[in-house]
């Protein structure tokens, strides 16, 4: 970096002009409606990214609902902030944990048609704006609900609100009407280097 005023005066002439052309571009984005967003991808953050617009939500004012699939009892962080909040948000546990903790198939389907249920009423409530069906990715990949419904129900949801589904493995009809996919690629995790899941960051 050098302090030569050309350069500088050659810079902020250049900027001026990305300046202009983003606000062609952005003058011609107009559309405006509840996004379907799924997150896959074996990559960490799914969860958290999707909690991460929650929290940008609530700083509008806006009333959230989530619904998690699998993680049962566990105590979360994520669980604790949110819970203390409930006139902006509901958190709702609605599964039993992982299918190798619960070794019960007919309690596995029974507890994700209880929070497809309780999705649904939560999706055509008019006083929520975003909802979060977080790791119902893995419900769909186990086949422990028909994923021909739920694309069937998605498909003609409110307009008015957005929908984010989390997990690994998302199915190709879901993200065929997904109106934004985003991956989660795993690089490095301490996991594999023998590390337990760490609070604050995983829970």
């Amino acid at each position: 970096m050098t302090d030569n005023p050309d350069e500088f005066a050659a810079h902020n002439a250049r900027m001026k002009r990305v300046q202009a052309a983003r606000e062609r571009i952005q003058a011609r984005h107009t559309l405006e409606r509840g996004l379907l967003i799924v997150h896959t991808g074996n990559g960490k953050g799914k969860s958290s990214s999707a909690f991460g617009m929650a929290i940008r939500s609530l700083g509008w004012g806006m009333k959230v609902g989530i619904v998690q699939y699998v993680k049962g009892s566990w105590e979360t962080g994520e669980k604790n902030f949110f819970q203390a909040n409930p006139e902006l948000l509901t958190f709702e546990v609605m599964g039993d944990g992982f299918t190798w903790d619960t070794q019960d198939r007919a309690q596995d389907i029974a507890s994700a048609r209880a929070a497809w249920e309780r999705s649904k009423a939560r999706i055509l409530d008019p006083a929520y704006d975003f909802i979060i069906l977080d790791e119902l990715n893995i419900v769909l990949r186990n086949d422990t609900l028909p994923i021909d419904e739920i694309v069937a129900f998605l498909r003609e949801r409110p307009l008015t609100k957005h929908i984010c589904i989390t997990g690994r493995n998302a199915r190709p009809e879901l993200l065929e009407i997904a109106d934004l996919v985003t991956e989660f690629a795993e690089v490095k995790h301490p996991f594999k280097a023998g590390f337990k899941a760490q609070k604050g960051v995983e829970y």
